[in-house]
C-alpha cells in the first residue's frame, strides 16, 4: 500500500470529507496540519506545483490533488488500484 500523506488545516470542511473518504477505504494516511506545523504550508505548495488550497494529498510522492479528485477516482472505481 502507498505511502498516503494529506495536508489539512483548521475547519476544514474538505479536510474532513478527504480524511473520511480515506478511512472508508482502508488507507490509513498522515496528515499534516499547516496550521500546527511551521513550514508545512511552503513545503505542501512545493509539492503540490504552487497549489495553496487544502486539502493537498500525495499517494507516496505523486499528487493526487484535493478532495474533488480523489472523490472522482473513488465514483470511477479507480482509487483502490492507485492505492496499490
Amino acid at each position: 500500500m502507498k505511502n498516503i500523506t494529506i495536508y489539512t488545516g483548521p475547519l476544514c470542511n474538505y479536510c474532513d470529507a478527504a480524511k473520511r473518504l480515506l478511512a472508508r477505504n482502508n488507507a490509513p494516511f498522515k496528515e499534516i496540519n499547516i496550521a500546527e506545523i511551521s513550514g508545512a504550508m511552503d513545503e505542501m505548495i512545493k509539492k503540490a506545483n504552487g497549489k495553496r488550497t487544502i486539502p493537498q494529498i500525495f499517494f507516496d510522492d505523486q499528487h493526487i490533488g484535493g478532495y474533488d479528485e480523489v472523490r472522482v477516482l473513488e465514483k470511477e472505481n479507480k482509487l483502490q488500484d492507485l492505492l496499490k
